[in-house]
């Protein structure tokens, strides 16, 4: 199978505006996590590294739900990005900026959007050629108005902004220019993956095509 590559990436979280972003306690939870947001219409999932369960999660999507495209989050070190990308990941994002992990990702093929917060991490970024990044965390350093500011000087940077985003604050960042997609946790919190609500997941994932479209009520 041909490898995803970042440009690729970066256009597909482009076309959807939201990356959903979860954290799976048990990997049971996974293939019907992965068919609700599809079901929805967010053929896409971050798969955090935050429980036992991730690289497990990650396997058993991309066996039973092979048209979903799935990464690995919460990527800190580079034996966590190797876990990933033997697991399945078609892609890694992490909070930070981590040179390790960027030259693993790089080295084998895999795209991969690092953390930043500040202006001296973007400018790290840029002087490794990493032009697409995470803002995190995107809510509580300032939101949009934040990202709006600290990404004025740098006009070849793409951002995910990740972390306090919502329906309520959504569109503010999908309308600044350097802003490519949103990631996503209200769409599917843990607390109802823990609970089998997946109808409910699938209803939210759609709710937020809807206002990525305009079409929200």
């Amino acid at each position: 199978m041909t490898k995803l590559s970042l440009t690729d990436l970066e256009a597909t979280l482009g076309s959807y505006g939201i990356l959903p972003v979860v954290a799976i306690s048990d990997d049971s939870q996974a293939v019907p996590l992965g068919e609700a947001v599809q079901a929805g219409g967010l053929p896409l999932l971050e798969v955090t590294f935050r429980t036992a369960a991730a690289a497990r999660s990650i396997e058993r999507l991309r066996l039973s739900v092979p048209d979903l495209l799935v990464g690995a989050g919460t990527i800190l070190t580079v034996e966590q990005a190797k876990t990933a990308i033997s697991a399945g990941a078609q892609f890694l994002v992490s909070p930070g900026f981590n040179i390790r992990t960027v030259l693993y990702a790089r080295e084998h093929g895999i795209p991969f959007i690092p953390g930043v917060l500040t202006p001296t991490d973007i400018e790290e970024a840029i002087s490794h050629d990493v032009t697409f990044v995470k803002l995190f965390p995107a809510g509580a350093i300032g939101g949009a108005d934040y990202l709006k500011a600290v990404s004025a000087p740098y006009g070849m940077m793409r951002f995910m902004p990740t972390g306090g985003i919502s329906p309520q604050n959504l569109r503010n960042f999908l309308d600044l220019r350097s802003v490519v997609a949103c990631g996503g946790s209200w769409i599917a919190p843990t607390d109802w993956i823990d609970a089998g609500r997946y109808d409910d997941i699938r209803a939210t994932a759609a709710a937020a095509v809807a206002l990525v479209k305009g079409d929200a009520i």
